[in-house]
């Protein structure tokens, strides 16, 4: 429902909008002795051409307090931080920007600024990845200037999206709404920090809808001309029902400041990182092993398709899910289970979300006519998904142990010369006691071999009693390490 005060406020500013324009044509006409009743009806605004300006005053008083400051220490980033997976030879390096506010590089000790918006009662709340990464200290600052320290319950680089948990009860909160309703052309919302500035209220439209980032990525941003600035990072974008619809992320930007592009990732997608982070400490998503690429209308013609849409094949990994479920180089990928495909920036989302093994139906367009075929993708065993070593309190096996793992690349394995797939990147608790190590590749938990951290995890919670016996390799030699739980 919509708050009464937001309500009335738009009511207000329909009525003074109506009446604004009936002055202005009267005073035309009277103010000018040569204009004709034509010239007059001329000036006046077509009907419908000037919709009732909203006023945003209740929105921001009604949900405000449920957006907050982001403080943190320790951060290692620089200002120049871009979005994962661009290269900084990419042309358009020095224009796309994150945007937490981060103190000048040599500042002792390093620190930063960002934005977050509360999501439950008890003090979960969501913000940027890069806002906190890193950082060794995290406190959160609501608008009646209390200060809580907050703990990383999880960070997922890929989306750019991390879970904070501050301890107080009887929070407000903000809705969450649909942005796959998000017209381009209608008005939006956002509050933040801008470079410190708190609750911060700043207004646009949207201007597009599922835009896809150079380097690719699995998040289909939404683009406005909202002002965004360093300490917007990770604040809420509201539409005019007061319900959330996106985390505001990266800017376009010629000056590393705001120059009417701004990108948003939408709530649903962060949403579903939040639920993944606090269940079991880290995000599964898919692949089926194809690379692909847009289809252009000159490739639409070459192809015989009626329009250019869908996502064309370029190759197909050997031995892959695509080549197990019969994709070719040359299909061009129209439908992902019954969902059509517009451009290809939508086939990673489309098969990310999906759960592995799962069986997954791809409408292809092949030699001139369409094709049913079946896939079952596999889970990315991504680099930047990490588990928060300290988050025993989520019931995560691993968490309890005090290990952040993520799995090794293969030009790691390579370089290390091991057979394990995973690092262990940072230690607390029970296995730091045990003399675990950051750098520590892990091999078996218990006896059994483990590749994945699925597979760690399953292998924690078979330990007999309350002890689990890890074995890892360190400067080229194995060895059991036995850590205490409980």
């Amino acid at each position: 429902m919509v708050p009464n005060s937001l309500r009335a406020a738009v009511i207000a500013a329909a009525m003074a909008s109506a009446a604004c324009s009936g002055s202005i044509a009267a005073g035309t006409a009277a103010d000018t002795p040569a204009a004709t009743t034509a010239q007059a009806t001329q000036i006046a605004p077509a009907p419908g051409r000037f919709a009732a300006l909203p006023d945003f005053a209740g929105l921001a008083e009604h949900y405000g307090p449920a957006v907050v400051n982001v403080a943190i220490v320790g951060k290692r980033q620089t200002v120049s931080d871009v979005p994962n997976g661009m290269s900084p030879n990419d042309p358009f390096f020095e224009f796309f920007r994150r945007f937490g506010q981060q103190a000048p590089r040599n500042a002792p000790p390093p620190m930063g600024e960002g934005s977050g918006f509360i999501v439950s009662p008890d003090g979960y709340i969501l913000t940027n990845a890069h806002v906190v990464a890193d950082a060794d200290e995290v406190t959160v600052k609501t608008t009646d200037r209390r200060e809580y320290p907050a703990k990383v319950v999880g960070v997922d680089e890929a989306s750019d999206v991390a879970v904070l948990k501050i301890e107080a009860k009887n929070l407000p909160t903000v809705r969450l709404g649909d942005p796959s309703k998000l017209r381009p052309g209608e008005w939006v919302v956002a509050i933040g920090s801008p470079f410190g500035f708190e609750n911060s209220v700043t207004a646009g439209i949207v201007s597009a809808t599922s835009r896809a980032m150079p380097g690719g990525n699995y998040t289909p941003f939404i683009q406005t001309d909202v002002a965004v600035n360093p300490g917007n990072s990770g604040g809420p974008l509201f539409n005019l029902n007061g319900e959330v619809v996106g985390i505001n992320s990266q800017i376009y930007s010629r000056t590393g400041g705001y120059m009417g592009v701004s990108f948003a990732i939408p709530i649903d997608v962060a949403s579903s990182v939040k639920d993944q982070l606090i269940k079991s400490g880290h995000v599964t998503r898919s692949r089926i092993g194809v690379s692909i690429q847009e289809v252009t209308a000159q490739l639409a013609e070459s192809f015989g398709l009626d329009r250019p849409h869908g996502a064309l094949v370029g190759s197909v990994e050997d031995d892959s899910p695509g080549a197990k479920g019969g994709i070719k180089a040359g299909d061009v990928i129209l439908k992902v289970d019954g969902e059509t495909v517009e451009t290809s920036s939508q086939v990673p989302v489309l098969i990310a979300s999906k759960k592995p093994g799962s069986s997954v139906s791809l409408e292809v367009w092949r030699n001139g006519s369409t094709k049913e075929l079946t896939v079952r993708p596999v889970e990315i065993q991504e680099k930047n998904q990490r588990v928060a070593a300290n988050d025993s309190q989520q019931g995560d096996e691993t968490s309890k142990l005090g290990l952040a793992v993520r799995p090794l690349t293969q030009q790691e394995k390579r370089q290390a010369e091991t057979d394990g797939d995973l690092l262990i990147e940072d230690v607390d608790g029970p296995a730091a006691v045990a003399g675990v190590r950051p750098g520590d590749i892990i091999l078996g938990v218990n006896g059994a071999k483990v590749k994945s951290m699925d597979e760690l995890r399953a292998a924690a919670k078979k330990r007999n009693g309350k002890v689990v016996a890890l074995l890892i390799e360190r400067d080229n030699a194995q060895i059991f390490v036995p850590v205490r739980v409980g």
